[in-house]
């Protein structure tokens, strides 16, 4: 069983950063596939950023101000936030396909808000 805890969510101020970290924890695995997703107030869950390999694709609205990236000695996701927006308030969930098991895994979700 694999296991998700998101942390680094939190205030920031509209043109501010910030950094989430999704670290995975359970029996011996690596990560192939990551995403990032995220859902604001009165609207579906979407697709952030997806990272396969060495490929990583952004939603365009975060395209250029956003990056996703992994540890893999750590087991741990980031999405690197930049130039935040108000837009960008929502909640952030991660996802992490792991193939010896065949099962994808969901992030509890993390609160960012972006106000002045």
């Amino acid at each position: 069983q694999v296991q998700l805890v998101e942390s680094g969510g939190g205030l920031v101020q509209p043109g501010g950063s910030l950094r989430l970290s999704c670290a995975a924890s359970g029996s011996d695995f690596s990560i192939n596939v990551m995403a990032w997703y995220r859902q604001a107030p009165g609207k579906e869950r979407g697709l952030v950023a997806l990272k396969t390999g060495n490929d990583a694709q952004y939603e365009n609205s975060v395209k250029g101000r956003f990056t996703i990236s992994k540890d893999n000695a750590k087991n741990t996701v980031y999405l690197q936030m930049n130039a935040l927006k108000l837009e960008d308030t929502a909640v952030y969930y991660c996802r992490i396909w792991v193939s010896s098991t065949g099962m994808d895994y969901w992030g509890q979700g993390i609160q960012v808000t972006v106000s002045s």
